[in-house]
């Protein structure tokens, strides 16, 4: 028989607020953190707005040793993992709790910085170099502060990075190998090569707007910070009388097969994706409330997502929203904080403004409301969390 999973456990960083209250009150709020890039040079760039962390002092939640040991992206996953675990309660020093980290671009800055330094300035790399620059090095990190003994993972698969950390973590659990995981996920890739990058590829919006499924859309805005849940068998949650926050029901990953970059427009491989999650979760796609949409705000992207949807859930008027309006894309770590909107959206019956939201697309016809909906009956929803290379991944979540 399956077991159930649960998460008992949430934990965020993001451009809008450190922590879940803080978080999900901005995105109710629909506060957006996009704002005028710092600390990078931007007087070359075309694109000069991103999604950054804010008012984030590491020195506030570690000791000043860790602090220096971990690079940005690593500060964010592991200050959501510390919230996720407190709030669960879980003891965490056992060979039957393990660990899964997600990341598109893990030490992208610290490679970078480094080669300019030892270019221009002759500087040498230091002996923290390789573990910062190392993408598995935070959830060991975490590991050995925390004492989890159990399995220990790291997933890059590009923007569905936190999404694939979550499937991996719920087939641990099912395979008995783990009675409780702990899935963080963290970027931090702000810099200027990738936005040169994305900007040749047209995929990041020049005005610095993200408005996902609008007419005016005009390309995806770069965001950063980190996410975490706990996840637990039913018996560890029964055996210590946890208090469950969700169900995860379901969760798949799958691959387009198609372009090293660009959606399959078809939206085939996503709308399997959707139906491998909605097949494991033993339900019907009548009976997803909600959906958080990967809606990054492309032009093709958006029409590949709504098409899948379409073949999903056909004349279900599920309700649809993007929080990356609010955010930006915060690439890996998007996939967990997003899925805990989803969380938080079961538990309040509230639904954040879709912001940038104004024109409805015709080639995207998605039930999105560019208003905060009250007083919803959400016990399902969907989160979709899609990525380069044809990525695709979905988690679903039910009210306990």
């Amino acid at each position: 028989m399956k077991t159930k999973i649960y998460i008992t456990g949430m934990g965020a960083v993001t451009p809008v607020g450190t922590g879940v209250p803080e978080y999900w009150n901005s995105l109710c709020a629909g506060n957006c953190g996009i704002e005028e890039i710092t600390g990078v040079d931007t007087s070359d760039l075309t694109v000069k707005k991103a999604g950054q962390v804010k008012n984030f002092n590491p020195k506030a939640h570690m000791p000043m040793k860790l602090v220096q040991d971990l690079e940005p992206y690593m500060q964010y996953a592991y200050v959501s993992a510390m919230e996720a675990v407190a709030q669960s309660g879980i003891n965490t020093e056992s060979d039957r709790v393990g660990i899964v980290m997600g990341s598109a671009l893990s030490g992208i800055n610290v490679v970078g910085d480094t080669n300019i330094q030892l270019a221009v300035n002759g500087k040498q790399a230091g002996p923290k170099f390789l573990t910062k620059a190392m993408g598995n090095i935070c959830a060991a990190q975490f590991a050995i502060n925390y004492r989890i003994q159990g399995p220990s993972l790291t997933v890059s698969t590009a923007c569905s990075s936190g999404g694939d950390a979550v499937k991996i973590a719920s087939l641990l659990i099912q395979s008995g190998a783990a009675d409780a995981m702990v899935v963080l996920a963290g970027e931090a890739a702000i810099c200027q090569p990738l936005i040169q990058s994305l900007t040749k590829t047209g995929a990041l919006s020049r005005t610095g707007e993200s408005r996902p499924f609008d007419a005016d859309r005009n390309g995806f805005v770069l965001g950063e910070g980190g996410g975490a849940i706990v996840l637990e068998s039913e018996d560890s949650v029964k055996s210590r009388g946890a208090v469950p926050l969700a169900e995860l029901l379901g969760c798949a990953n799958n691959t387009d097969a198609f372009n090293p970059v660009s959606p399959d427009p078809s939206g085939k491989g996503a709308a399997a994706c959707m139906k491998l999650a909605l097949s494991e979760a033993g339900i019907s796609p009548e009976n997803v409330d909600y959906v958080n949409a990967h809606g990054t705000a492309t032009k093709m992207g958006d029409i590949a997502e709504t098409n899948a949807m379409k073949q999903v859930f056909g004349e279900h008027p599920v309700k649809v929203s993007s929080t990356k309006g609010i955010t930006g894309h915060m690439m890996g770590a998007g996939g967990i904080t997003e899925l805990i909107a989803c969380v938080k959206i079961i538990e309040t019956g509230i639904i954040p403004p879709n912001v940038g939201f104004s024109e409805p697309d015709p080639d995207c016809p998605a039930n999105v409301s560019a208003e905060k909906l009250e007083g919803q009956d959400i016990n399902i929803a969907m989160s979709n969390a899609l990525g380069f290379g044809g990525q695709n991944s979905c988690v679903i979540v039910g009210k306990v």
